[in-house]
């Protein structure tokens, strides 16, 4: 199993850069990780908000397989302790046999199509985060869960 982060547009801060490296390198040495990112779409400007989320959602459905499992990263979303969520991410990887493919969408969300593909949604916080700011948050959790799940002392309870 394959875990992968599809990302909207490209992170932006030099300092978000920085730290997505470095849980990105992290969480390579426990699970197979990639990250794809999807570019900005050109003169959105002249494109209405929903116009915006219809072209990022046909740009996602083009990068999704068939046999990927669809984790959307979305406010209306599941919120988990990070002790449940390694418990559940553990659960996938025992008796899931697709590739894990969590998506960031762009500032606008998602289409209606992506949701309609998607099979779970995830929240980080009742909170709103920027997409840009998710992304970072999203991958220290992900690497959170891993060494909860290997016992590593990473995590304190």
């Amino acid at each position: 199993m394959k875990v992968k982060l599809l990302l909207v547009g490209k992170s932006v801060e030099g300092w978000l850069q920085s730290g997505i490296r470095l849980y990105a390198s992290r969480l390579k040495h426990n699970v197979p990780f990639e990250i794809t990112v999807i570019p900005d779409l050109k003169q959105a400007s002249a494109l209405s908000m929903e116009q915006i989320k219809e072209k990022e959602g046909d740009l996602i459905l083009a990068r999704i397989k068939s046999s990927d499992d669809v984790i959307l990263l979305d406010e209306r979303g599941k919120c988990y302790s990070s002790e449940d969520w390694a418990r559940h991410l553990e659960q996938k990887m025992i008796y899931g046999s697709k590739d894990l493919l969590f998506v960031v969408g762009g500032a606008y969300g998602f289409s209606e199509k992506v949701y309609q593909r998607a099979d779970e949604k995830l929240s980080l916080s009742q909170m709103t985060f920027s997409h840009q700011m998710v992304r970072l948050f999203f991958l220290e959790q992900l690497y959170r869960a891993f060494t909860i799940i290997k016992g590593e002392p990473y995590h304190h309870k």
